[in-house]
């Protein structure tokens, strides 16, 4: 009989990463055949997102990555990424420190949003109508009008402060300030 300790079992498979590169640099990443989406409201993944991808997969799953990258050429790279060791935990600290670490570390409750509303006509009736930066997307109704509610908060990024909606099928655009 071994004397190894047999009662810790470690999954030995890999998670399997394939990333592709398309001819705009973009990338279109899977994770064990799932795609693996960018934040929402982030721009596509990009060439330079790579680090930033594999850190992130490896975190959630905490298991040895496989990584396949297939370029633009057709060639494919492959590569393992094993996960970082897990810090060792601090010493114990009195009640009083855990409760002043704990209070400080809690954060406000974000702002609820300030719904400001946007329309335009001359939409064909259920068209997709984009809503610009495209923060969403709204649909015309029958009578061909579209309306966006727009949270104030992208409008501080904007240094005119309008909005544009732009029908997908029609190419109306209307272009205004948000109400």
């Amino acid at each position: 009989m071994s004397k190894r300790d047999h009662s810790k079992h470690t999954d030995p498979t890999a998670v399997m990463v394939r990333i592709v590169v398309a001819d705009d640099g973009t990338l279109t990443v899977t994770v064990d055949g799932a795609p693996y989406l960018p934040p929402e409201f982030s721009p596509p993944w990009r060439r330079a997102s790579f680090p930033a991808i594999v850190d992130a997969i490896s975190q959630q799953t905490g298991r040895t990555l496989r990584v396949d990258v297939v370029e633009t050429d057709g060639r494919t790279i492959t590569d393992f990424y094993t996960p970082r060791a897990p810090r060792k935990a601090e010493p114990q600290a009195s009640a009083v420190e855990s409760s002043v670490k704990v209070a400080s570390a809690v954060e406000p409750a974000p702002a609820p949003p300030r719904l400001m509303q946007f329309a335009g006509s001359g939409m064909i009736p259920g068209e997709e109508v984009a809503v610009a930066v495209i923060i969403a997307h709204a649909e015309s109704g029958p009578d061909g009008i579209a309306r966006a509610l727009i949270d104030s908060r992208y409008l501080e990024h904007s240094p005119t402060g309008e909005a544009v909606l732009l029908g997908r099928i029609s190419a109306t655009v209307c272009v205004g300030e948000p109400q």
